[in-house]
């Protein structure tokens, strides 16, 4: 992600209510993003489920309430799909955050 001019905030941020594997900020927009490994891509961006969604937006949240930089970006959901012998997919805006 780095090479893609990403440039990393946090690693396994964990809450009482969530945990976002990455955090990485590019220019104004803050991704949360979620890392899974299937043994396809596809089954790996399947395997995020609402009810993880729900919990990726809920740590999100209080990130974007304790940095206050990010609380004045744009907010993102990315997913990084990684399967055996194959490049890991990254999944820009992958899903949006429910109530």
């Amino acid at each position: 992600m780095q090479i893609k001019g990403y440039r990393l905030l946090a690693r396994r941020f964990k809450t009482p209510l969530g945990e976002v594997d990455l955090i990485m900020r590019r220019g104004e927009v803050t991704a949360f993003i979620e890392v899974k490994a299937r043994r396809g891509a596809d089954a790996a961006i399947e395997a995020v489920t609402a009810t993880s969604q729900r919990r990726i937006a809920l740590a999100a949240d209080i990130w974007r309430r304790r940095d206050a930089r990010s609380a004045k970006t744009v907010c993102r959901f990315d997913i990084v799909a990684v399967a055996p012998y194959r490049w890991p997919q990254h999944v820009e805006n992958a899903f949006s955050p429910r109530e």
